[in-house]
């Protein structure tokens, strides 16, 4: 698994997001730059504390001109669900067959208790409008996901 690194050109693509509308990296990108942050799997604890304080977070973030899109392997049916019940207020992005976290080398092999199985890591990436990485957060627990962000951006 080689994870994308700052500098680097972020992979365009397009996703279905949770109303199975397609979504477009690089339309986002013409708005305003984008947090594109991965997580393992819709309505799950961790993953839910995650998107509900990046929830919180997101009129604060988009004053600082960030766009907050999730990316899961869950299905648009499963993410609408998602957003529904947590009232999340960003885009959530279905890739079922997980072409664009491997793109993003962020799919690969994980061990959970024990076993070793190929599953979608927790990593985010903060892309600058002409689609370059200014960061990527890999260190950070999913209560202090946006934190680490915000710190960075005010920075």
């Amino acid at each position: 698994m080689q994870t994308l690194t700052a500098g680097q050109q972020a992979p365009d693509f397009t996703l279905p997001d949770q109303q199975q509308q397609p979504t477009k990296l690089s339309a986002l990108l013409q708005q305003s730059r984008v947090l594109l942050y991965f997580y393992p799997k819709a309505m799950t604890p961790g993953c839910t504390v995650q998107a509900c304080a990046l929830r919180d977070s997101n009129a604060e973030l988009q004053a600082l001109g960030v766009t907050v899109v999730g990316i899961s392997t869950d299905a648009p049916t499963k993410l609408a669900k998602f957003a529904q019940r947590d009232q999340l207020n960003f885009l959530l992005l279905g890739d079922e067959t997980h072409q664009v976290a491997a793109a993003f080398g962020v799919w690969g092999p994980k061990k959970f208790m024990g076993k070793e199985y190929d599953g979608l890591h927790r990593v985010s990436f903060l892309i600058n409008q002409d689609g370059s990485i200014a960061k990527v957060f890999d260190n950070f627990k999913t209560s202090n996901h946006h934190q680490v962000v915000l710190d960075y951006l005010k920075s």
